[in-house]
């Protein structure tokens, strides 16, 4: 037997046969990850942090905003960057754990800049 028709034997695997399992194994372990918020730094109020929560964020849409950046209105909050307002209604407000303002908001696209959500001090701070 030749060495030409000896390598002709050996079975190799195609591109596609090789791409698609790959593919599936990438997609089922996008699929079964955890859903993880990304947190907010320490502060005297919570030395230990805390997570916003998904709905708010993509791990990377939310931060700790000044009190200036804030302003309240008869109309409700302000975000002075934007000077996008939210009635003090909206859904999108919540309760901050840490007494400080963070802001969440899309990073690109056709929504850049617009609020998914705006953490508020309690009346209470």
């Amino acid at each position: 037997m030749s060495a030409a028709s000896s390598r002709s034997a050996i079975a190799v695997p195609s591109v596609g046969q090789l791409v698609i399992p790959l593919c599936a194994a990438c997609v089922i372990a996008l699929l079964s990850a955890p859903a993880l918020a990304h947190d907010a730094k320490p502060t005297a109020a919570k030395p230990q942090g805390w997570s916003y929560p998904f709905a708010c964020c993509a791990n990377y849409d939310c931060h700790e905003v000044s009190q200036t950046s804030i302003s309240e209105r008869p109309e409700g909050y302000v975000i002075k960057d934007t000077g996008e307002v939210l009635a003090y209604s909206d859904r999108r407000i919540k309760d901050s754990p840490d007494g400080e303002f963070h802001w969440c908001a899309h990073e690109a696209g056709l929504d850049a800049g617009k609020t998914i959500c705006l953490f508020v001090p309690p009346s209470s701070y």
